[in-house]
């Protein structure tokens, strides 16, 4: 079993590099640091390219202990022992959890995510548009999971959904969830015909306009279009848009954070099938 002590090893290095979006491209693999996403991936049955891990960081919580013991009866080649202060240098969170598994990009394929997910309803296609943030992007693909959507449609100047800051946020989300990147609007009109038919839905959360979010039909096939934080959603999104909503807001707000906007629709989406699937039973 391999045992690295020095953050200046060349294989570190290497890995380092996967902090930048040039680095994932050019290596086609990415960074998930801690224990919860190891086990969201292996739970997938999905095993990681390599494991960076350090035994007694690991052993300081209940469920690092437990994934200690299941890593030891991995494939040793793939696994690899190292100091605390190389698992610092390789992760990006402030406080290591004490592992760090790297992974390609081609093993989370949308169409092969998609085949893994239990049979479903899912009405909402959800479309990105110009997300600049990692932390809102995170936590919308996370809510998006929870929220059960179809997948997720992502413009071609979001923030790469692959950073540390985006995964890590995520929770797992890029695991268990079909995400689609770098589609033009072209593609994307194509996703949305083949997502709701001949007479496509595309709602466009939008503050101000007079139409709110909790009159629409969120029960039959649609698709959510939600924009930039600080422009809102651009000219294209207006295009392929058929009808713009927003949520309430008093007291003078004029917005709300899009990862919150996002979540208080996809949730008023789900409310609305649970009480479909109530009145049909």
């Amino acid at each position: 079993m391999t045992l690295i002590t020095s953050p200046s090893n060349p294989r570190i290095s290497k890995l380092q590099t996967l902090h930048t979006a040039r680095g994932r491209k050019k290596s086609g693999s990415f960074l998930l640091e801690g224990p919860h996403l190891l086990e969201t991936l292996l739970n997938a049955q999905l095993w990681p390219q390599e494991v960076y891990y350090q035994p007694a960081l690991l052993q300081r919580t209940l469920e690092g202990a437990a994934l200690l013991e299941r890593l030891l009866h991995a494939p040793s080649s793939q696994l690899i022992e190292v100091s605390e202060r190389v698992i610092e240098a390789l992760g990006d969170a402030q406080t290591s959890q004490g592992v760090v598994s790297v992974l390609p990009l081609d093993a989370l394929d949308p169409a092969t995510i998609q085949r893994r997910r239990r049979p479903s309803a899912r009405p909402c296609l959800l479309i990105l548009d110009d997300i600049a943030d990692p932390g809102n992007m995170g936590t919308i693909l996370r809510t998006a999971l929870a929220a059960n959507v179809e997948r997720v449609l992502l413009t071609p100047h979001c923030v790469d959904c692959y950073s540390p800051k985006v995964v890590r946020s995520a929770a797992g989300a890029h695991v268990l969830l079909p995400v689609e990147i770098n589609l033009s609007w072209e593609a994307i009109a194509n996703r949305v015909s083949e997502h709701c038919g001949r007479h496509p839905r595309v709602l466009l959360a939008e503050a101000g306009c007079d139409q709110q979010y909790y009159m629409q039909d969120l029960v039959q096939p649609f698709a959510l279009i939600v924009g930039n934080e600080a422009h809102g959603p651009g000219q294209q999104a207006h295009a392929l848009s058929t009808l713009s909503i927003s949520i309430p807001l008093a007291n003078e707000v004029e917005s709300l954070n899009v990862a919150m906007a996002t979540g208080i629709i996809l949730y008023e989406a789900v409310r609305q099938q649970a009480i479909q699937s109530g009145s049909s039973q």
